[in-house]
């Protein structure tokens, strides 16, 4: 009898994942495998929002498997080493995994195939398992990477994407020891608002997806107070779904709306490739500007706490405290106004959107971070989002800042986004601070230290 073993790290799904139909084509037995990573933990990444995602996504994991005959194997501790374990259990062959891109990940293939050599047991990486289009496979003349998205974009549109692989019908697990998923009841902290992890559940946000907002999504993507967006960046950073699956069902839907969300996903395909190229831009400047970042606690628990006096600003930030998740538009207001309006070091918003993203993705963070900030791929470095215009293009009825701004509810639309404009005598009744900087100023300070 042959056994493979299928490491599960971020392709937690039956449907359309290469490494478990290589395993499942070559061995009489696999080992579904995840491991509670020590090491992961170590780096502080698991925390309580994904955390609580994940105990989802591995219940339903192990249903799925059930339902065709097999079950998950779990295993707790450092990952190499259960790896190896379980092998040694087993007798297996191969251990099939997808690539990753982040230091750890590339780190944790370069131990596994380390640990396995001379043991009669090979790794097998698979590649275009957690993104649409595997990092470098395409390559401009001469370099590693594209640090331009449009000519990459490109060509990621022109060379296309791989063919969607069925879930399994069966699947037949050796006989090993497992530790039991570790439900999501026990894990404290996580945000009230969390939506659901698993397969199914993404599965079925995909399907309403594709039947409903997609269609509108040229237009409504940035309109946050609709909501109009897919919600599905929970479910591809954890590989629930597939990312090329969602390019070909995109596809078949057909129209603009879908053709701008494609453009999406590609977004996340050319993050992923520059990561992969330059593993150090997670921590450090992409592009180094010079900067000389302030230390401001007060402005910077201010913009933590959504308390900046800024509608758009603290609404996001609430948004993302009570969620675990946040409109993109407003990822992109909050981390210009962190960077450019205050002139804090983007790292340190970056750390407090990994403590609490559900779809906290290193590649993706880090990188739009970096681009916010001017430091990374960017063509227009610095360029800087006003916080009012944006609230008032974007929210212009003030629906999403009363949403999470309750203070503001009874504010007259013409002052929603900008309270302190208020009469003194209306603006004595709501608990709403005055703006922590002016714009004005927050920007002059900004060019002068970029040297614009």
């Amino acid at each position: 009898m042959t056994v493979s073993i299928v490491l599960f790290t971020s392709d937690l799904r039956l449907h359309d994942n290469p490494a478990l139909r290589a395993a499942l084509r070559e061995a009489d037995r696999i080992v579904p495998l995840f491991v509670y990573d020590d090491g992961l933990r170590a780096t502080g990444f698991a925390v309580p929002n994904r955390g609580a995602f994940l105990a989802d996504c591995l219940v339903d994991l192990d249903t799925g498997l059930r339902k065709r005959g097999g079950r998950l194997v779990v295993r707790s501790g450092d990952v190499v080493d259960q790896v190896r374990r379980v092998a040694s259990e087993t007798g297996a062959e191969r251990v099939h995994v997808a690539a990753g891109v982040s230091r750890y990940a590339t780190r944790r293939e370069e131990r596994l195939r380390d640990a396995l050599d001379g043991s009669g047991c090979r790794l097998v990486v698979h590649d275009a398992v957690v993104t649409a289009v595997a990092p470098g496979e395409l390559l401009p003349s001469g370099k590693d990477h594209y640090a331009v998205f449009t000519p990459y974009f490109r060509r990621w549109t022109a060379e296309g994407v791989r063919d969607v692989l069925a879930a399994p019908r069966t699947v037949q697990v050796a006989d090993v020891a497992s530790d039991p998923v570790r439900p999501r009841a026990e894990i404290t902290g996580v945000s009230p608002g969390l939506d659901a992890g698993g397969e199914n559940a993404g599965r079925k946000r995909l399907r309403a997806w594709l039947s409903g907002d997609i269609a509108g999504y040229e237009d409504g993507q940035d309109d946050i107070a609709a909501d109009a967006t897919s919600r599905l960046s929970p479910h591809l950073h954890f590989g629930t779904l597939s990312a090329t699956e969602v390019v070909h069902e995109a596809t078949r839907e057909g129209s603009p709306g879908a053709q701008a969300f494609i453009r999406q996903l590609a977004w996340r395909d050319f993050h992923h490739q520059v990561l992969a190229a330059r593993p150090d831009a997670a921590a450090q400047d992409y592009r180094s500007r010079g900067d000389r970042w302030r230390t401001n606690k007060k402005e910077t628990a201010a913009w933590l706490d959504g308390r900046t006096g800024y509608p758009f600003v603290d609404a996001a930030m609430r948004q993302l405290r009570h969620e675990g998740w946040m409109h993109n538009r407003g990822r992109m207001v909050v981390a210009s106004f962190l960077t450019k309006t205050l002139y804090v070091d983007w790292r340190v918003g970056a750390r407090h959107f990994l403590s609490l993203l559900v779809d906290g993705d290193v590649a993706n963070n880090q990188m739009n971070w970096q681009w916010a900030a001017g430091t990374g791929t960017d063509t227009r470095p610095n360029r800087v989002l006003n916080p009012v215009i944006q609230c008032k293009r974007f929210d212009p009825g003030g629906s999403y800042v009363r949403r999470w701004l309750p203070e503001l509810a009874a504010v007259p639309d013409r002052f929603v986004h900008e309270p302190w404009k208020l009469p003194d005598a209306d603006r004595a009744d709501i608990d709403y601070p005055d703006p922590i900087v002016e714009l004005a100023e927050g920007r002059a300070r900004f060019e002068q230290a970029r040297g614009a």
